[in-house]
């Protein structure tokens, strides 16, 4: 049970929170003057704001929270480790009991000879995380030269300086500065914007020569590794075509490019299994990221897990007294760790990926028929990781302007009606708590019709678009 809901000054926090904080991906055109809705309370799969109007919470927090809100067991868990011990410092051979059990844990869930894991706190650094230690792998073999990374149009992998620069939204880069020569994009595998006429194996081959393509025009001796989400998240839900995965790790393979699997979204149930790579994708890489899913939100926790192949190569000492010189200081955080093992302990027990791999596919076959509706181009995604791409000419695919801003105008209508969805540009993104039934499926695609509804409505009235 969800602990009661406390009184607060709404008027106040908003304020405070107006002129104090910073917010990511902050809009300051409207911020100033709309401030933040202060969200106070949760339980279950569904959130509160601070006047105590509730919403289904239909992007999981931000992908995260699989195992629902208020959960009396992982609080208790939590506590219980602070009492224990609430930190301590995981540098020069020390670690806790959390630490060594999750990271043991994760190995065992892993595929193929993943069994090395690096704590983080967060998807950017457990990616930041993978590519230092590949450069620094490749240093001890021996080429200093394979350095370049490969990532793709629309992936996702973070924000910090290098994560932003393996990310190719390119709307997120507006102002800021990438790493110079570091990253090189190819082009994502949309299947619903492949060339028309086009076959899914067609445009497989197209996107997996896209691949092979980059890593020759850049010099096989000159790339370090191909980084890539099973399914893409924050660049559109992309769902790459059949045999893609395996068919690039199998270039990587061919050119000695080491494969990085960003599984921060994907991992942790949300397409029924632990880790999606070989569960759902059939290749193994060699490293996988994930985060967000791993603690359920709860804490910020990240791991970056490494295959054998690394480890016996960064494991044998440089040099007298030389030492793996990279870490942080929550790396292995007690607490944080302790809510890793609970969050996997609840998800086993209560085969929360099996009831993912059983109403996933409800899901998916439910938000797939409000494509009845003209704006409604493609509904895409897997089991609980789904996305609605709305478009002004459903023939030609024919986007929306942008200053419609379709997908904000969707959402607000959502939210109007009790259910929060993520507007990206002209998507609308849908990732809610792996506990949800299906009568909860059912309430949250009612409301999404009511709500494409009344965006038609409006856009017919506002004479945007012609219906």
């Amino acid at each position: 049970m969800s602990a009661p809901q406390k009184k607060y000054d709404t008027k106040a926090l908003w304020e405070k929170d107006r002129d104090h904080n910073i917010h990511p991906w902050t809009d300051f055109a409207s911020f100033k003057e709309e401030g933040s809705l202060v969200m106070s309370h949760s339980d279950g799969a569904y959130v509160f704001d601070s006047d105590g109007n509730r919403f289904m919470d239909g992007i999981g927090g931000l992908w995260c929270v699989n195992i629902g809100y208020g959960n009396d067991e992982m609080a208790d868990a939590i506590a219980d480790q602070v009492r224990q011990i609430p930190y301590y410092s995981t540098f020069n051979h020390l670690t806790t009991p959390p630490a060594a059990t999750l990271a043991a844990k994760l190995a065992e869930l892993t595929p193929g000879s993943l069994n090395h894991v690096f704590f983080g706190t967060g998807g950017s650094m457990a990616n930041d995380t993978a590519i230092r230690i590949i450069h620094f792998y490749f240093n001890r073999l021996g080429q200093p030269n394979k350095k370049k990374i490969i990532a793709r149009t629309d992936g996702y992998h973070g924000s910090t300086y290098l994560a932003m620069s393996m990310t190719g939204v390119t709307f997120d880069h507006q102002g800021f500065d990438l790493a110079p020569d570091l990253v090189h994009h190819i082009p994502a595998p949309n299947t619903y914007r492949r060339p028309e006429g086009m076959s899914e194996a067609a445009f497989c081959d197209q996107t997996v020569s896209d691949l092979e393509n980059k890593i020759l025009e850049l010099g096989p001796e000159n790339v370090a590794c191909f980084i890539a989400e099973p399914i893409m998240g924050a660049g559109g839900v992309i769902v790459p075509p059949a045999g893609y995965h395996r068919r690039t790790r199998e270039v990587c393979d061919k050119y000695d490019v080491l494969y990085i699997s960003d599984e921060v979204v994907t991992g942790f149930g949300r397409l029924g299994h632990f880790f999606a790579s070989e569960a759902v994708f059939d290749f193994v890489p060699d490293v996988i990221t994930c985060a967000k899913g791993i603690s359920s939100g709860y804490l910020p926790l990240s791991a970056t897990i490494l295959s054998e192949k690394i480890y016996d190569v960064i494991s044998v000492p440089q040099a007298k007294g030389a030492m793996f010189t990279h870490g942080f200081t929550y790396s292995g955080h007690p607490v944080v760790c302790a809510a890793g093992v609970k969050n996997i302990e609840i998800m086993e027990r209560d085969d929360i990926c099996g009831h993912v791999r059983d109403v996933g596919p409800y899901f998916e076959s439910q938000l797939r028929m409000l494509g009845d509706y003209p704006i409604v181009g493609d509904v895409r995604g897997s089991h609980f990781m789904m996305c609605i791409e709305n478009v002004a000419d459903k023939a030609s695919k024919e986007l929306f302007a942008p200053e419609v801003e379709i997908g904000n105008r969707i959402a607000r209508h959502c939210q109007q009606r009790g259910l929060i969805v993520r507007p990206i540009a002209h998507l609308n993104v849908m990732s809610p708590p792996l506990i949800l039934d299906r009568g909860q499926i059912d309430e949250m695609v009612g409301i999404l019709r009511a709500s494409i509804e009344a965006t038609m409505d409006e856009l017919v009235r506002e004479n945007l678009w012609s219906g």
